[in-house]
Parts: C-alpha cells; structure tokens; sequence
C-alpha cells in the first residue's frame, strides 16, 4: 500500500510537472522591454536551442545527442518561476535557478534533470553543457536576424554586444563558425528557395 502511495504522488507530480511545462508558453522573455517588439516566448526559444544544440553536436561529433537535447530542452526550465532575466535585470536581480530547478523536479519521474543534467550544464565543464550554451546564446543571434526583417533597429545597435558574444562567450568552433556564417544566409532563403513557383514548373498555370 505504501508503494502504491508513493508510486500515486509521483504520478500526481508527473502531471503537475506537465502543466507547469505548459505555462512557458505564457512567459514572455524580458527582453520584450527594451526590444519594444514582440519575440520568441521561452517555450519557441527552448525549441530552436534544441534544434541549434543538436546541430552544433554533430559538428563537434559528440555522440551522445540525448545528453545534449536533455539539457538543452531544460536549460531554461526555472524560469517558470523565476521569470525570464534579461541583460538589464541580471545586473540587479539574483535568482536562485539552483534551487527552482530543484522544487520544479522534486518527487517527480525526472528527478535526475535537477541533480544531473542540469548540474552538469551550469557547471560548463563538459563537451555537452558548452554546447547548449553555445546554442542559447545563438538563438538571440538568429532571433536579431528575424527582429531586423520586421524592421526593428536595435539588432543594429546591439551588433557590437554580440560581437562581444561571439569573440568571448562561444565556447566551441562550430558555435563561430555558425556566427560567421549568419549573414551569408538571408531570413527568407528557405522559404524563397523551397516555395512553387520553382518547385513545380506548372504552377501558376
């Protein structure tokens, strides 16, 4: 009966979990403030670090890709209580992730993203936990791209900060040379290149 118990309150956490996973998709990033535009909620950004995380991976021929998709889907899981931290904020304000991260797994089925994964990732002593980081921070580079196209003139202004990011911040050569590569790809290529009228030559007709 007692297991029976206990196996219940995991499952009941297990579900909480999944609703406070939900929320992120209501949590905007701070950035919204000074960017005065609207942008990726944290649950779009997680998305793309994923994506970004197992590219660079591969590039860096790391084999073990579950590792680098585990923490790159929770790197930024303790902002469902913490909020989001932008470059402003993080001046003044001290937020315990660390132990957020710990409440939000607590006597869940994933118990070991608090105690391993993620103590892995903030300790950026691995191969893996670079990685990740290298990806959240590449997200912003790419997301400036996207802000630009709408007409947004401040990823202009912020290009010598992510310069900065990039000279200093980016841990692995795959991570610069994706940098580098970014303004040889324009934000509508894959749509321009990919759409009817060049795929099927009776369109339109």
């Amino acid at each position: 009966m007692a297991k029976r118990g206990k196996k219940g309150k995991q499952l009941r956490r297990d579900i909480e979990f999944l609703y406070e996973m939900g929320s992120l998709r209501n949590l905007p990033r701070s950035w919204r403030q000074t960017l005065g535009i609207d942008c990726a909620n944290d649950l779009e950004h997680t998305l793309r670090v994923m994506w970004l995380a197992l590219i660079l991976a591969r590039r860096e021929g790391v084999k073990d890709e579950g590792k680098v998709l585990k923490m790159a889907m929770a790197h930024d899981i303790a902002e469902t209580r913490t909020g989001d931290t932008n470059y402003i904020f993080a001046v003044y304000a001290k937020n315990d992730e660390e132990q957020a991260e710990k409440d939000i797994f607590a006597n869940t089925s994933l118990t070991d993203f608090a105690s391993d994964v993620l103590h892995e990732y903030r300790q950026r002593r691995t191969l893996a936990a670079k990685i990740v980081k290298d990806a959240d921070n590449l997200d912003v580079d790419l997301e400036m791209r996207e802000l630009e196209q709408k007409g947004s003139k401040l990823p202009q202004k912020l290009q010598k900060f992510r310069r900065l990011v990039r000279q200093k911040k980016l841990y692995t050569q795959a991570a610069k040379d994706l940098w580098d590569a970014l303004d040889s790809v324009d934000v509508a290529d894959w749509h321009l290149t990919a759409n009817k009228w060049l795929k099927m030559p009776t369109a339109g007709r």
